[in-house]
């Protein structure tokens, strides 16, 4: 989980370089949030991020405000405990972070291991450090990350992000986000789940015109 709290700016940007570091940013932001509870340095850092699109009107400016402005409310421990409680916990988690639970139903079912093979065809692994499979959130957005960022340019290319996007996660993330938009205790990670969405719906629109 590697974005660098410290580079956070409001989504968008001027040139396509702009936007392509700043796709690569939100990846791996989403990745952390969604992995543990957020670092004091990372809260620090989002708590001070820019809210005000480059230009007026930008899809993703509201959501991002009301992220922004969830961090800034609550505090650091407020945001934690929040967590543990969504996702957290001894039994079932009031929320499932795993594709294979909206797809299958179930945990560790065959979307895990076509998962896993599309992984191994990308030359990707999971870290033994990291306790959750591979299709938790967090790790689906961190291959995203690398797709966009990583210098690899036989996997690391648009088309690889598309498919891999359209197979893994946009089947269902929108469910996951309607999950926690449904818990009445989410308040930052219901504000996570909106920005989510727009996100999410963002790059699909976007994947659409490569066709």
């Amino acid at each position: 989980m590697s974005a660098q709290p410290a580079s956070l700016t409001h989504p968008g940007g001027s040139s396509a370089l702009d936007e392509e570091t700043a796709r690569a940013e939100l990846y791996g932001l989403l990745s952390q949030l969604y992995y543990a509870a957020p670092s004091a340095e990372l809260l620090s850092a989002l708590r001070v991020a820019v809210t005000e699109a480059p230009a007026d009107g930008a899809f993703l400016q509201e959501p991002w405000q009301v992220l922004v402005g969830a961090a800034r409310e609550l505090s650091d421990a407020a945001i934690a405990q929040e967590f543990d409680r969504l996702f957290g916990g001894v039994g079932k988690p009031e929320v499932f972070l795993y594709g294979s639970h909206y797809l299958s139903g179930f945990l560790n079912e065959k979307p895990l291991a076509r998962l896993r093979t599309d992984l191994d065809r990308l030359g990707l692994a999971r870290d033994d450090s990291m306790s959750e499979t591979e299709d938790h959130i967090a790790y689906l957005c961190e291959v995203m990350r690398y797709l966009i960022a990583g210098d690899d340019v036989a996997v690391c290319n648009l088309t690889a992000q598309r498919d891999f996007f359209a197979t893994h996660l946009q089947p269902w993330v929108l469910q996951l986000c309607d999950a926690l938009a449904a818990q009445p205790q989410a308040r930052f990670y219901a504000a996570l789940a909106q920005f989510t969405r727009a996100f999410v719906a963002v790059e699909a629109q976007g994947f659409d015109m490569l066709d």
